[in-house]
């Protein structure tokens, strides 16, 4: 159905009026309709900071640089002092960005821990087996965190943050972005205000797209499952948490099934190599083509580490295909993540919910469908439309925004007040919640390689 625009002034009458158009508004217009708060970012708790909070950032990568960055735009709020990071170029760049005097600038992140405690926290954007370890120390040492997700590689380790993170009284705030999206945080309001109802059942899709899929899960970092953490976790506790976030009841148990279908030997065309620069027979029609990819595309070039003088990138690019697994076929790796997976929830009071991770896509983001007893949603991270069951009146609403919904500053906004006022209540993504989402990850690890149905329990 198309979207027609309406003047405000026109809601009032249309909107009991059996219409079979959809409204298109913006958030202050839907919120003044269903009398709900039209400030969705607006925290009582947030107040002026004495001075701009002191951090150290260990992992120069590109999520770290993110958060960071937010110095940047708001130096009165946060001051980076340090950074730590083994890659001599990463280091050396935001160390100039920051301004990071050389005293303060680490290639070991042990090194920042043998040093007496010098900002009041430190932002952990590390590969994945790290974070654990990092964060850890951190807390002994009187840091407040911010953490990139997954807290842990295992249930241990993120119930050892958890607790020490208590016994030490510091905070540590988890990088679940997607809770600071508009379209999530209006979600959240909807759902909360019973506009649609009670809530019944949750659909919840989350599509990598194909590209991203190969570059990320096939050759990249995170391909293989037991070197880092389960797909569910590294890219998916975002979507266990959200769902969790946004139904509001405790998870009691879930079943999850999937597989890697696709990205396997077996699969690998005829005349295929072991690297697309081998003379790949089919390389101009693979949708996976590394040289397409990365060197014709320039896509995700953020992993080579490029110079930022581009006269020699296609020498440079063309000798990482060649060195490096982002040039492999992506039929002949040791990659053992799923493609698909699909998890099925049952939350307290009944409410169903249905997860689907999809490898095989060609659009990225999060699709949602919630249905309540009064009324439904439908959503694709940029729009969403509220169906009202008694009058059939949809009204719908649209951002065009980046993948994590344009969440990340807003997350580092909430985490810096938390930090600087030391008050953990003030963040929405702490430790103590977070958790959880994690949790629901390892036990749908378990069920699809167990078949089994798996209850979740933050308390063992």
């Amino acid at each position: 159905m198309p979207f027609k625009h309406f003047s405000f002034k026109n809601i009032a009458r249309d909107t009991f009026n059996q219409a079979t158009e959809s409204l298109l508004l913006t958030w202050k217009e839907i919120a003044t309709l269903f009398g709900l708060k039209q400030d969705i970012y607006k925290n009582p708790l947030h107040k002026p900071l004495s001075r701009p909070v002191t951090a150290i950032l260990i992992g120069a990568g590109n999520r770290g640089n993110i958060y960071a960055d937010y110095a940047l735009i708001h130096p009165d709020e946060l001051n980076i002092i340090g950074v730590a990071d083994e890659n001599a170029v990463r280091n050396g760049r935001f160390a100039r960005k920051h301004k990071v005097v050389a005293s303060n600038r680490f290639y070991n992140w042990e090194d920042v821990f043998k040093r007496d405690k010098f900002a009041d926290a430190v932002i952990i954007a590390t590969p994945d087996p790290l974070h654990a370890p990092v964060c850890l120390q951190a807390l002994d040492k009187g840091y407040d965190v911010l953490l990139e997700k997954p807290i842990g590689l295992t249930e241990e380790e993120c119930r050892q943050i958890h607790e020490k993170a208590k016994t030490t009284g510091r905070i540590v705030g988890v990088c679940h972005v997607l809770r600071y999206s508009p379209y999530f945080r209006q979600l959240k309001e909807i759902i909360a205000s019973q506009t649609i109802g009670d809530i019944v059942s949750v659909q919840h899709m989350e599509p990598i797209g194909f590209s991203h899929m190969a570059h990320s899960y096939v050759r990249g970092n995170w391909h293989n499952s037991k070197a880092t953490s389960p797909i569910i976790l590294a890219k998916s506790c975002h979507d266990t948490d959200i769902l969790r976030w946004l139904i509001n009841e405790p998870i009691e148990d879930l079943q999850c099934y999937g597989s890697l279908s696709h990205f396997i030997y077996e699969n690998a065309p005829a005349g295929s190599t072991e690297r697309c620069t081998d003379g790949c027979a089919v390389e101009g029609t693979c949708p996976f083509s590394a040289l397409q990819i990365y060197y014709r595309d320039r896509k995700r070039l953020y992993v080579f580490d490029l110079p930022e003088r581009k006269k020699n990138w296609d020498y440079i690019i063309l000798k990482k295909l060649k060195t490096t697994d982002y040039g492999r076929c992506v039929y002949r790796m040791d990659n053992d993540q799923p493609d698909h997976l699909t998890v099925n929830m049952r939350f307290a009071k009944n409410i169903t919910a249905v997860f689907s991770m999809e490898g095989l896509t060609s659009y990225e983001g999060r699709c949602t469908r919630i249905m309540g007893t009064k009324g439904d949603i439908v959503g694709n991270m940029e729009t969403y439309t509220i169906t009202d069951f008694r009058t059939g009146q949809q009204t719908s609403w649209s951002l065009k925004t980046d993948f994590h919904g344009g969440g990340d500053h807003r997350l580092v906004q909430d985490w810096i007040q938390a930090v600087g006022h030391q008050n953990a209540a003030i963040l929405s993504s702490t430790i103590d919640v977070s958790v959880v989402s994690h949790l629901m990850a390892f036990a749908a690890e378990r069920s699809r390689l167990n078949h089994s149905i798996e209850e979740i329990k933050l308390n063992k």
